[in-house]
């Protein structure tokens, strides 16, 4: 399987670079204007007419042939088994040292008192306690 998506992947790189090279050596539509008043050679080497129909048909062929491997990789991508979860479920948690809540439940019988957690320093809530005093 790993074998296959390695030609799909392939071929459909190849007919992507080639796409792109056939669509850069095509002329526009308005080239044509120019070697009908005698601008240039409008037929040199596939004849008057025949480089657009073979640069073309290629073009096409090659678009036929990466959509297929588009469709081909995106059908073996979501056929690939899915695993149970999400990424955050199997990420590797670090073991935390605070205490558990039911741990710092008092039991029933014991009477000592929880010792009294220090007391936060009060910060006004503007910009006032940052002001120096005399």
């Amino acid at each position: 399987m790993n074998v296959l998506l390695t030609v799909v992947l392939a071929v459909q790189m190849l007919s992507a670079l080639g796409m792109i090279g056939l669509i850069l050596v095509q002329h526009g539509k308005g080239a044509d204007m120019g070697a009908a008043f005698g601008s240039g050679g409008a037929g040199s080497l596939f004849g008057a007419s025949g480089s657009a129909n073979f640069l073309s048909r290629t073009t096409s062929v090659l678009a036929v042939l990466f959509f297929v491997c588009t469709l081909a990789l995106a059908y073996f991508g979501n056929a690939r088994p899915a695993s149970s979860g999400s990424v955050l479920e199997r990420a590797v948690t670090a073991p935390t040292e605070a205490p558990t809540p039911a741990s710092q439940i008092p039991s029933g019988g014991t009477s000592a008192p929880p010792a009294a957690a220090p007391a936060a320093p009060v910060v006004p809530a503007s910009g006032a306690g940052q002001i120096p005093t005399k």
